[in-house]
């Protein structure tokens, strides 16, 4: 079922690249129904940046009128302004709805996220030589962040839990959860309940790059903020692309993906399920690799097995075939190099002593070691947040945070005499550089 590529072979680099680039954000995965939708909307065949383009600029020349107008094509053809917030009754009505059992899990994952994020949560520093000078670093909270929370084709209450949660730890108190006017999004039970739990007041039904835009620039219905997060499809990616600058993202991030590093110890069922977990995104990269071509026919077998009894099996198998791949390196060192050129969101390593391999590898989002740390641990409730850097970006971004929600910033005092001893550095600097008045706002202090 996987496509089996082979490091030795002269067309493996060439195969490898082409796969990766699929689930880029310079690719061109959309559903038919978008396609569908780019021809109805605008009369022609558009790129996805292209769409995004039009649609960010509409939204910030036109504002609310601008987004119900795409919100009524794409989503919700009886949108109207005053229904583009969600009220708080709602939500309350949506809490007092759901299980009990559903809200325990809310608040042991809400828990375990707080813990997490409060113990790795930067502090103000202080930096003296004793002789005069003191110097701080300080950390402030961002004042109103966005969150999108995808709702097209499953309700994702986890990712609210993932994202506002450690802005919540950061001191964040404005969170504005932006979703699709859908069952799986804005009007979701268990989303708008995860939502009130979490005291979050602001909730949007807009999606898409029309939601993206509204945040970034603001709408009278929607103030701008100055952070936007959250996992999305291709137009969400390329939205957030486009408004940064005019606000803070977080990532730009693609479909979900997995690599499975599996050796004679690994057992294939376990490695089958996580490869199938990632693909039931639909689309979503499953990538196994060991240097034992056995070990791969083992797990090849397991995924048919596994996917007779699935409900998503359809999805699933469409997405391990077309964007799927069973990796035959020649060596575990080999596993670790193609590994770390990968950059993956998810690492599995499913082995028996994962250390050997984790403490060589340097790109990953987010790393799960052995046989009883599934992804799917990450992704609901073990406390960092499942929002994490795809498409090989990993090589240089980091999954979100509560960190993510602090701005720094730093302080400089000095005394006199601390003054005097620091001049003449100072000086030759600015001479050198011939900013003569950088030189002369010191030495006018020490004259008097």
């Amino acid at each position: 079922m996987l496509t089996r590529l082979d490091t030795t072979t002269s067309d493996f680099e060439e195969r490898l690249a082409q796969l990766r680039k699929k689930l880029s954000p310079d690719g061109t995965v959309v559903s038919e129904r978008s396609i569908k939708l780019t021809m109805s909307l605008f009369g022609q065949a558009l790129s996805p940046q292209e769409v995004v383009e039009r649609i960010c600029q509409d939204v910030q020349k036109g504002k609310t009128q601008a987004v119900l107008k795409y919100a009524r094509v794409l989503d919700d053809p009886n949108i109207v302004a005053e229904r583009l917030r969600v009220p708080c009754d709602r939500m309350a009505a949506a809490h007092g709805s759901v299980s009990e059992e559903f809200l325990r899990s809310v608040r042991q994952i809400r828990s375990n996220v707080e813990r997490f994020q409060r113990a790795i949560l930067h502090k103000d520093v202080e930096v003296s030589d004793g002789n005069g000078s003191l110097l701080k670093q300080r950390y402030t909270p961002l004042a109103r962040i966005g969150i999108c929370v995808p709702g097209g084709a499953a309700a994702y209450p986890s990712t609210v839990l993932m994202t506002a949660v450690p802005a919540l730890v950061a001191g964040v108190r404005e969170i504005a959860v932006m979703a699709p006017p859908t069952p799986f999004g804005a009007y979701n039970p268990e989303v708008l309940a995860t939502c009130h739990e979490l005291g979050i007041q602001e909730v949007y039904a807009v999606g898409g790059a029309q939601g993206i835009a509204s945040l970034a620039y603001g709408i009278p219905e929607i103030p701008a903020v100055d952070m936007i997060v959250g996992p999305g499809n291709l137009f969400v990616a390329l939205a957030k692309r486009l408004v940064y600058g005019t606000v803070a993202i977080d990532s730009i991030a693609g479909p979900s993906e997995v690599v499975v590093i599996a050796d004679r110890s690994t057992e294939p069922r376990y490695a089958a399920s996580d490869l199938i977990a990632q693909a039931e995104h639909s689309p979503g990269s499953s990538i196994v690799l060991s240097a034992h071509g056995e070990v791969l026919d083992a797990i090849d077998r397991e995924l048919e097995s596994q996917l007779q009894t699935l409900q998503r099996a359809d999805l699933a198998r469409a997405s391990l075939i077309e964007f799927g791949a069973s990796i035959r390196c020649g060596s575990d060192q080999e596993v670790i190099e193609i590994c770390d050129r990968l950059a993956p969101e998810h690492l599995q390593i499913s082995v028996d002593h994962p250390d050997t391999f984790s403490s060589r590898i340097r790109n990953a989002g987010a790393i799960f070691k052995g046989h009883y740390s599934p992804v799917a641990l990450g992704d609901y409730a073990a406390g960092p947040s499942h929002v994490l850097p795809t498409g090989g970006t990993a090589r240089w971004a980091s999954g979100l945070s509560a960190n993510h929600f602090l701005r720094s910033y730093s302080e400089v005092e000095f005394s006199l005499e601390a003054l005097r001893n620091i001049e003449p550095c100072v000086s030759q600097l600015a001479d050198k550089e011939g900013l003569t008045a950088h030189r002369e706002s010191v030495k006018i202090r020490l004259q008097s």
